[in-house]
């Protein structure tokens, strides 16, 4: 799966008494000559042009450490297969047989994302074998809003230095997210980057392949005036607000990541590494059993930007935020930060990480079915006429 990526920079030829050995006679020379005599010099003798030998480790990209890593992920990438993948790691490809049983009119549906500023967290703490966890629900969790079932996925990781110890544990995370989300971890990329990330930095993206029979797509058309609005409970921040949240607590408060505050049972390190909720298995055990209208994913922007994506232009969302409460880290964020509520809920989930909307008649079985899942789900609002807007109500 992971292949070490070289990015190599520029290489000089050499100094100027290197390009020159002889130098100029008197200083007298015509300089158009002694530009000419440059080049001669160049061509004549290239072994005194070239600098002392390099390898690609000095250069910061050490093949080595990409091959180590690939071995130590290697049993987590296995854990993860379908029966329809037919390749093995390492190779220039990865096959997956697009053969779907059960659905008449198959319609792949695809994602890609990334954790935002959340790695940073992961970076301060040293710790990050649950990023990848966070990584994952990023993408499947997009793609189940259209009622798909999540396939395979890839991941792009570009690194500072590459540390296959480091590698393993992102990786681990990506696995067991793949694991929880039913779709095999089928191919990517460890890309070393130096020069460009500090040894210590790095970055990763996924990309997430799903499968949606076309009669069961899921589009918010069908929605009407009457439909319940279920909210299935967030584990915490997930991978949105990093920026806001980490300038409040490590610029302006200049807490540490080992503090503990008020109301959180951990360190706030901790806290804000939570891993994301993989919702992706609950919601496909939902849409077997009852017709669901609408799900909206509530990440970057919140239950006021999100929630909207999937309403026809004929009703509005209304939504009473009393009817749960959110977790201690966005009221201690707000208070901190001095943030107003409209601020809060267009940045965070506030608690609130998947929306779903279903008819009246069926929303007692969708809790229900939830909770068989484990997921904490309860009714939210309700859909009324209106211009494809949402309200909040306290």
């Amino acid at each position: 799966m992971e292949d070490n990526e070289v990015n190599g920079g520029a290489r000089k030829a050499g100094s100027p008494d290197e390009l020159n050995p002889g130098g100029m006679d008197n200083g007298e020379a015509n300089p158009e000559e002694a530009s000419s005599q440059k080049a001669k010099n160049v061509e004549a003798n290239p072994e005194e042009a070239a600098c002392a030998p390099l390898s690609y480790r000095e250069a910061g990209v050490d093949i080595e450490a990409g091959k180590k890593a690939v071995e130590l992920i290697a049993g987590e990438v296995a854990s993860t297969l379908r029966p329809e993948v037919l390749s093995e790691l390492g190779g220039f490809g990865a096959l997956f047989r697009a053969r779907f049983e059960g659905i008449e009119d198959p319609v792949l549906v695809s994602s890609v994302d990334g954790v935002g500023t959340k790695v940073k967290v992961a970076q301060m703490l040293d710790r990050h074998d649950t990023i990848g966890v966070d990584l994952v629900a990023m993408c499947v969790d997009d793609i189940v809003t259209c009622g798909a079932e999540p396939l395979f996925m890839l991941d792009y990781l570009a690194m500072g230095k590459v540390v296959p110890e480091k590698v393993r544990d992102i990786v681990s995370g990506i696995a067991r997210g793949c694991r929880r989300a039913g779709c095999a971890l089928i191919g990517g990329e460890t890309a070393e980057h130096p020069g460009i990330l500090e040894e210590d930095e790095y970055d990763l993206a996924g990309f997430v392949v799903g499968v949606v029979d076309r009669k069961r797509i899921v589009d918010g058309s069908r929605i009407v005036p009457g439909d319940v609005i279920v909210g299935l409970r967030s584990s915490g921040l997930h991978a949105n607000g990093y920026s806001l949240a980490r300038k409040i607590f490590f610029e302006l408060h200049d807490f540490d990541p080992q503090d503990r505050l008020r109301g959180i049972s951990s360190t706030l390190g901790e806290e804000l590494l939570t891993p994301t909720e993989i919702y992706a298995p609950g919601i496909l055990r939902v849409l077997r059993e009852v017709e669901v209208k609408g799900i909206a994913h509530i990440t970057g922007g919140g239950l006021i930007e999100n929630v909207p994506r999937i309403l026809p232009p004929h009703v509005d969302a209304v939504i009473d935020v009393t009817s749960w409460h959110p977790h201690s880290i966005f009221n201690i964020i707000r208070k901190m930060g001095d943030l107003d509520e409209v601020e809060m809920y267009r940045t965070f989930n506030m608690g609130i990480g998947m929306v779903l909307v279903v008819d009246l008649n069926d929303y007692r079985q969708t809790v229900h079915l939830l909770g068989l899942s484990q997921y904490r789900a309860l009714r939210i609002g309700e859909i009324r006429e209106g211009t494809g807007g949402i309200c909040l109500t306290c």
